[in-house]
């Protein structure tokens, strides 16, 4: 049984995963709220189902990148289940878990969460051996230097909100994911945690850090691209 959480953004989500099952899952937005909101969040899941954390073999949590106090909330958060338990803390990219949710294509894909102040995190991806794969770059944008970025037929993926859309509906070459596509589920962070704690290749929980975004990561230009 593994538990995955997931407060890289306003968006915080949970799951409990069993290795065949999702077996409950919620993800809402609490902007300034991860301290208040995930530990009530977790007990009422568990309790609902019935299970003491004791049963729990793993954490999974995201990684980032993010907002530096949400994520600090989560990895703290699994942090201290896991020295109460004795058991692992795995962790996974936050655009990781964005990508994969989406279905394999042959165009590349780009995922991005926001990074607040008009900022935005994005990464591209490939199909590689079955699965997307990350070209290993983590950039700032605007939407407007994303945009201008996408020169070629690109899956777009990530928090949408409506001024976005719209810039991004100018770009032909952008295919957007539809609004609940796009919504970041802690069921698939709790899939790719569960396949990395069967495989036992995961760091020790004190190596274990967010990717933050520095405020002072320039955003790209539009001559870029």
């Amino acid at each position: 049984m593994i538990l995955a959480i997931d407060t890289s953004t306003a968006r915080l989500g949970i799951a409990v995963f069993n290795g065949t099952e999702v077996l409950a899952e919620n993800c809402w937005t609490s902007p300034n709220r991860h301290t208040v909101s995930l530990a009530p969040a977790v007990d009422e899941m568990l309790t609902n189902l019935e299970i003491e954390k004791k049963k729990l073999k793993a954490i999974a949590v995201a990684l980032g990148p993010g907002s530096f106090t949400s994520l600090r909330v989560g990895l703290s958060f699994a942090k201290g289940i896991s020295l109460g338990l004795g058991i692992p803390v795995i962790g996974v990219p936050t655009l990781d878990i964005t990508a994969n949710q989406q279905p394999l294509a042959e165009m590349p894909l780009c995922a991005f969460l926001q990074a607040g102040r008009g900022k935005l995190a994005a990464s591209f991806y490939a199909v590689r051996r079955s699965r997307w794969s990350s070209d290993g770059n983590i950039e700032v944008y605007t939407a407007e230097t994303l945009s201008d970025t996408i020169s070629e037929p690109t899956i777009l993926t990530g928090e949408f909100d409506a001024d976005m859309r719209s810039v991004f509906r100018k770009n032909k070459n952008i295919k957007m994911s539809a609004p609940a596509a796009s919504l970041r589920r802690a069921g698939y962070l709790a899939e790719a945690a569960w396949k990395i704690f069967e495989k036992g290749d995961y760091p020790q929980v004190s190596s274990l850090s967010p990717i933050y975004l520095h405020t002072h990561d320039p955003i790209l230009e539009k001559s870029q691209g």
